[in-house]
């Protein structure tokens, strides 16, 4: 019997998206400084008003936060008094403090392969064949519509003249039995907009540029076999309470780490509960989530099995993880089952926290744009930073390369 599967994303605009880009914002700035920044950032923002705080251990790095805080409001769009969240008149606030000694003493190790995990804690990736990404469909549709929300409103405004920056999106996709999208079920789409003479106005001309301009424009984005999933016969439901004016940090307070769902995979899989932005790569809520998407993403694409699981488990101060754990839901396609595809995962990482640090080069100020659309399922690219005052190239999203696929496919004999 088929079966329906939601999931939802938000935009930049969202007031807890909001909270993760200037926290990452703040990690990139202490990282393009001083690269060994032990950093954990945490941001709440509300109408007129944004609060940062959280521990810092730097030696020579100096951030100017409430320019920072600025520039993130300003370029996602949060620019006009009447939207009650302002880049240029909002109140700062911040009470960033001196990272623990007790906590330092457990990650900052004489060897640095000896680092230890600067938390405890479980972690979890996961890859599907869902998508081209390895992405869970509904979720991946649900980034996709909002990024083509988003491009309109910064690059095509008289499209929709009107959009603000808050916006959600969700999707219902229908499933086989077998697990397989058989079409896209229930569009829903809450975007914030600026006042409309009359409610009836306002509603009749955002669903008809949503069926005659984002739709199109996301499906002739995808590929053949996902933009076949859209029958037409679809239910869409847009800004179905009626209004959405007040929005943004004036209409909800916005805290980091409170999308880690988003974040990730949409519900699907696992997750550990750890949030990522505004923590540097130490914090193996977010190496080894990022590494675990890496192993879980490099099995499928390799065709060791349809769909993956991986939890990685560590305790702070230790550098090798307590435990590896692979669930495969029944679609391995290799001898052992999955405690055997777990063995070999031990065999062919290297899981301890410095390692995974320099395979995705996370002490690199490339956070800032993970903190929208997902931190997993985006494309990997190099690009030119400015670290300690010089030009380096670096990775952006490495855990996403599939870069371990013919070692795999050796080591399962594939």
């Amino acid at each position: 019997m088929n079966y329906l599967f939601t999931s939802e994303s938000v935009s930049e605009g969202h007031p807890d998206k909001v909270a993760d880009q200037i926290s990452d914002a703040i990690l990139d700035e202490f990282l393009r400084q001083d690269p060994e920044s032990k950093v954990a950032c945490e941001t709440f923002c509300t109408a007129g008003l944004v609060v940062v705080g959280g521990e810092v251990r730097s030696e020579n790095a100096y951030v100017d936060i409430h320019e920072t805080v600025r520039k993130v409001i300003s370029r996602i769009g949060y620019t006009k008094a009447e939207y009650g969240f302002d880049a240029s008149s909002c109140g700062i606030i911040s009470t960033i403090h001196e990272q623990s000694a007790d906590i330092n003493r457990g990650v900052v190790r004489s060897s640095e392969d000896e680092q230890g995990a600067g938390d405890q804690g479980m972690m979890f990736g996961y890859a599907s064949r869902d998508t081209e990404e390895y992405m869970p469909l509904a979720l991946s549709l649900s980034h996709r519509l909002l990024q083509i929300l988003s491009a309109i409103r910064h690059d095509e405004p008289e499209l929709m003249p009107y959009l603000r920056p808050d916006a959600k999106a969700q999707f219902t996709v229908e499933f086989s039995a077998h697990h397989k999208p058989v079409r896209v079920h229930t569009i829903v789409l809450s975007t914030q907009h600026d006042e409309f003479d009359s409610d009836e106005e306002m509603h009749g001309r955002i669903e008809k540029d949503v069926r005659e301009i984002v739709i199109p424009r996301l499906i002739a984005s995808l590929p053949e076999r996902t933009a076949a999933l859209f029958k037409g016969d679809f239910i869409l439901h847009v800004n179905p309470t009626g209004k959405f004016v007040i929005g943004g940090p004036a209409g909800d307070t916005g805290l980091t780490g409170r999308k880690i769902i988003v974040d990730t995979y949409g519900g699907r899989g696992a997750h550990g509960g750890g949030a990522f932005s505004g923590k540097d790569s130490s914090k193996v809520d977010r190496s080894a989530a990022y590494a675990a998407r890496h192993i879980a993403k490099n099995l499928v694409a390799a065709g060791v099995c349809d769909e993956c699981l991986v939890q990685l488990a560590y305790a702070i101060g230790v550098a090798e993880p307590v435990s590896v754990f692979v669930e495969t839901y029944g679609s391995s396609h290799v001898e052992g089952g999955d405690a055997f595809i777990a063995s070999k995962v031990r065999e062919l990482f290297d899981l301890r926290p410095a390692a995974i640090v320099r395979r995705f080069g996370l002490k690199n100020p490339i956070f800032s744009p993970t903190a929208a659309y997902g931190h997993v399922g985006r494309k990997p690219y190099r690009a030119v930073v400015k670290v300690q005052g010089q030009d380096r190239e670096v990775q952006f999203f490495g855990w996403e390369l599939l870069d371990r696929v013919d070692d795999i496919r050796k080591a399962f004999s594939l």
